[in-house]
């Protein structure tokens, strides 16, 4: 059983080495270009020991690059799913020779774990690898920015690519299983993993545990720290907030700019504050807007994970889709069981 998984699996194992070769050879190159960039950057610095300036200009330099190929690596999860997946049940009943291997001493249930495990052991290798090697490629760049719980780079590091490939492949399998054909199996497949991957970090995640509850005074300095005021609707309500204390922690919640009383401050002051503060020749980022705002002893009420629950988060996120995966195997060996010809 397992040389004919095989023999059936190997084209699409041979496409998936090569693509994997390709990019360990890029990624290799750009890991060694990081940390050539990382170490001028360092040298810039002199010895005055401010290396903001030169460090920033290197996270700049290369954090859009590791964000497209994080991205890149989604992708893949979902053509992993779509074209190793989908078709593996698919298109044995596509072509009705799901009969032929039922009328052998194999039976229904081995036919489709020993299938299912051997191509979702590939593709856990195979995103595993790959994860590992943008982890070490990103490594010092992930250090300077201090954003390891970030939206997109969260899931293409460590754990995480290798246990979402073997869920990629248990979905795209079930979903074969269900419709029975190949191409809208596919299609549909690779548009659930997008939407997966939009889903978890922004539904599960912030769920997995629970965070922890500070407030930061929102002096001049803190709002010229920020990256951005407002929004749209007028809000009044800041962006972009690192805690002094916890430097590289996951921010999941920030609440509006507070009073001293806890109240949310009006929009018109806020308003009043960003489109015409008193000028008094501060500095910074915000200016006259951040000594404004600075007077009026304002604070935010901040849900946070300090980075020391990185390994904690990325345990759990794996084991949120094997546990997913090991569900959806279970269906699907359950329907294949209740008959289908």
């Amino acid at each position: 059983m397992i040389w004919l998984s095989w023999r059936q699996f190997r084209f699409q194992a041979c496409v998936g080495a090569v693509a994997l070769a390709l990019g360990a050879a890029y990624l290799l190159y750009l890991g060694m270009e990081i940390r050539d960039a990382h170490d001028a950057a360092l040298a810039r610095c002199g010895g005055s020991g401010d290396c903001g300036q030169a460090l920033g200009q290197f996270q700049v330099e290369y954090r859009a690059p590791l964000i497209f190929l994080a991205l890149g690596l989604g992708l893949a999860l979902a053509l992993i799913g779509g074209f190793w997946g989908a078709p593996l049940v698919a298109r044995e009943f596509e072509a009705g020779t799901h009969r032929l291997v039922w009328n052998q001493s194999v039976s229904r249930p081995r036919w489709f774990a020993t299938r299912l495990a051997f191509v979702a052991l590939a593709g856990m290798i195979m995103a595993g690898a790959a994860g590992m090697l943008l982890t070490w490629a990103a490594a010092p760049v992930d250090e300077v920015a201090g954003d390891r719980f970030g939206t997109i780079t969260f899931g293409a590091r460590h754990l995480a690519p290798a246990a979402y490939a073997v869920f990629a492949v248990v979905f795209g399998t079930v979903v074969g299983l269900l419709i029975r054909r190949t191409l809208p199996a596919m299609a549909i497949t690779m548009a659930g993993l997008i939407a997966f991957q939009f889903f978890v970090p922004n539904v599960v995640r912030p769920h997995l545990m629970t965070p922890e509850r500070t407030t930061l005074a929102m002096t001049t300095e803190a709002v010229n720290q920020a990256r951005n005021l407002g929004n749209i609707s007028g809000g009044a309500v800041i962006g972009g907030i690192t805690l002094p204390d916890h430097p590289d922690a996951w921010i999941s919640r920030t609440s509006p700019l507070l009073t001293a009383d806890g109240s949310p401050l009006a929009e018109d002051v806020f308003g009043a504050c960003l489109d015409d503060p008193p000028k008094t020749g501060t500095g910074g980022t915000f200016g006259d807007t951040a000594a404004c705002l600075g007077r009026l002893d304002l604070h935010l009420e901040i849900d946070y994970h300090p980075a020391a629950r990185y390994w904690t988060f990325q345990w759990l996120e794996a084991g949120f889709c094997l546990l997913l995966s090991a569900l959806l195997a279970a269906f699907g060996l359950w329907r294949l069981r209740r008959g289908t010809d």
